[in-house]
């Protein structure tokens, strides 16, 4: 967007950074070196890849054959065929009483976690876990806040070759029986209840609901957070968290699996039904981490990283993989505006954290906040702030270089649950210009498509990736035949993934972008199924039908619900109450709408779909493309100039 940057590292700051390294590595020297590197890891993918391997010692008991397999295939490539690892085994390298976790909760006191006690946690967990039959291929579900002993029952699941799952405490039942209900756990983890902005939850009465409707599970373990002892009666399996533990369990193994073996389980938006449940593999997840946070985020062994996220949101499995440099992990669970906006900086200023990860949504409520972080903490140690969920509005670039840091990498990257990692990234070596993604992933054949599928430069179209990579999903969960994993991603250009984001690439070779261009919801970055909303709203007696869109809105996007109403029914104040509750308690705090109103018919397309594209560009005053499709294109005049909709 700027020709002036407005921050470039020293030459000797950019030296120093691994990416430069990695590029002097190959011969590319200069001020276009990762430019170069860019081009010569998407044109030699096999080789880069290969070279991330060596470069961050990948452990394993077995190299690969080959390394990629039907290199044009998309879906249908393989990486790394023959070798033999976990992943586990990769994030647990030491074993000494320097910090592995460092996490700070709401209530709680700051908690240290070293490696010799991370280890002993996981010793105790796999020993557990197994005791239950947990072995290859099970699964084992965390519905937990983002603590320590979460991280350690991924490890312990991924160490005896099992897959882990999680979601965060403030969901719903609905919400978490769509996603842990289609891959049948055999384990649940969870807690009695969570703290959220000075105000504790309790969830028994959830987890009972849930345990009781998932016939797979063979133990509930419940980890007491609100009370010392917590009464888990009515709780199918229960059992609590101390008592499930091994006391005296046997040293640490780690059963070795092809690279695609299923790492992880996570979750897409459900926007047309219920969420997809997106299969990641070890290795790829384990490559495309080290990748990122090793090249493009420049970590290095003892720093310090924080993210802000919760056990929903893919960040916190990336977060975690900071394990594997040896990077100290930082944890933070609750709302971070209580008691102030001061609390996360307290907490950078204390640990003296090297890299900083949040929302594009926390850092523009920052700044609204009024708090400079900069001028009130020493961040001396601060060297990179990361920035993801939604697009860094430009004016958020001049406020963290003017109120947070001066000399400061300043990364706004964007990928998604669908790839385990991001598509665009930092550079720690180059300039950051104002409302700009620095540039593509290494590794990433990232391009922008034009409606005809033809590469364009300077202006906004679809984000494609034109070649396969390693962290590309296994498939998805009960999808033998990968039809629907086909059908995700690749329909709108075969053999190209789209991910559904409006970009474009700018002349600098970054990227802008400009938003999801489906109808997912997206507010503070997190992104939301149309139909999980719908599934509540439409079970009330006086909702007929209802439509959720996304409105762009002070620079991120609110969710706005339309309902029709039964005839003679009107949408007071006490009925808008219970639809906002029900939201929120039966899927999340993120989904409930910031509007709620009422029209007298809602649009669908000729096979009885609701229309919520058409409604979306209605209501941003953009031309609806295709009347044609509609049933009743006059129902979209309802939702032109609403005044509710300019406040």
């Amino acid at each position: 967007m700027a020709d002036e940057p407005l921050w470039r590292p020293d030459a000797e700051r950019a030296a120093a950074t691994r990416i430069m390294a990695f590029a002097r590595a190959r011969g590319f020297e200069g001020e276009d070196a990762i430019r170069r590197l860019w081009v010569w890891s998407v044109e030699r993918r096999a080789d880069f890849w290969a070279e991330v391997w060596r470069t961050f010692d990948v452990r394993a008991s077995r190299g690969a054959d080959v390394v990629l397999e039907n290199p044009d295939a998309m879906p249908g490539a393989r990486w790394f065929v023959g070798a033999r690892l976990n992943f586990a085994e990769n994030l647990l390298r030491r074993e000494d009483d320097t910090p592995a976790i460092v996490a700070y909760a709401e209530g709680r006191p700051r908690r240290e976690v070293s490696w010799r006690a991370l280890h002993r946690m996981v010793r105790s967990l796999r020993a557990a876990l197994a005791r239950e039959g947990v072995g290859v291929g099970d699964r084992v579900a965390a519905y937990m806040p983002n603590v320590p002993e979460t991280i350690a029952l991924m490890l312990a699941t991924s160490s005896l070759g099992a897959t882990f799952s999680s979601t965060s405490p403030e969901f719903g039942t609905i919400g978490v029986l769509d996603r842990f209900g289609q891959i049948a756990p055999r384990v649940l983890v969870t807690v009695d209840g969570y703290r959220y902005g000075g105000k504790a939850f309790d969830i028994r009465p959830k987890v009972r609901e849930i345990a009781g409707r998932l016939p797979s599970l063979a133990r509930t373990v419940v980890l007491p957070w609100l009370e010392e002892r917590p009464d888990l009666a009515g709780i199918p399996r229960a059992v609590a968290f101390d008592d499930f533990l091994v006391a005296d369990p046997p040293p640490l193994a780690f059963v070795q699996l092809p690279f695609d073996h299923p790492l992880y389980v996570l979750y897409s938006s459900g926007t047309t039904g219920k969420p997809k449940a997106i299969v990641h593999g070890q290795g790829g997840t384990l490559l495309k981490h080290l990748c990122e946070q090793g090249l493009h985020t420049d970590l290095r062994a003892g720093q310090k990283i924080f993210y802000y996220t919760t056990c929903g949101w893919m960040m916190w499995n990336w977060l975690a993989s900071a394990l594997a440099l040896e990077a100290t992990v930082v944890l933070y669970d609750g709302n971070p505006f209580h008691p102030s906006p001061a609390v996360l900086w307290e907490m950078a200023e204390r640990e003296g954290l090297h890299v900083f990860g949040t929302s594009a949504k926390y850092i523009d409520a920052l700044r609204k906040s009024g708090l400079e972080p900069g001028r009130r903490f020493d961040l001396a140690a601060l060297r990179t702030v990361l920035s993801t969920g939604s697009p860094l509005l430009p004016e958020n670039f001049d406020w963290v270089y003017a109120a947070i840091k001066r000399d400061l990498h300043l990364a706004s990257i964007s990928g998604g649950t669908d790839i385990v990692g991001c598509f665009v990234l930092g550079n720690p070596a180059g300039p950051v210009r104002r409302g700009e993604i620095q540039m593509r992933g290494l590794g990433m054949a990232v391009e922008v498509f034009d409606e005809d599928g033809r590469p364009v430069r300077g202006r906004a179209g679809e984000l494609v990736c034109t070649r396969p990579f390693p962290s590309m999903p296994v498939g998805f969960w009960n999808d033998p035949d990968g039809r629907r994993y086909r059908a995700a991603y690749f329909e709108r250009f075969p053999g190209v993934w789209t991910h559904g984001d409006w970009a474009e690439i700018t002349r600098h070779d970054g990227v802008i972008i400009y938003g999801r261009s489906d109808a997912t919801l997206n507010p503070g970055g997190v992104r939301i199924g149309t139909a999980e909303i719908y599934r509540v709203v439409e079970n009330f007696p006086e909702v007929l039908e209802a439509v959720c869109v996304g409105q762009e809105w002070e620079g991120d996007q609110r969710i706005v619900l339309f309902v029709k109403l039964r005839e003679g029914r009107v949408l007071d104040e006490e009925l808008r109450a219970r639809i906002r509750r029900a939201i929120r308690e039966e899927c999340s705090p993120r989904h409930v709408p910031a509007k709620v109103i009422q029209v007298p018919d809602i649009p669908r397309t000729m096979n009885a779909k609701v229309s919520e594209i058409a409604v979306r560009e209605v209501v941003h005053g953009r031309p609806v493309r295709n009347l044609g499709a509609l049933a009743n294109p006059e129902a979209l005049d309802h939702f032109r100039d609403l005044p509710e909709l300019r406040d």
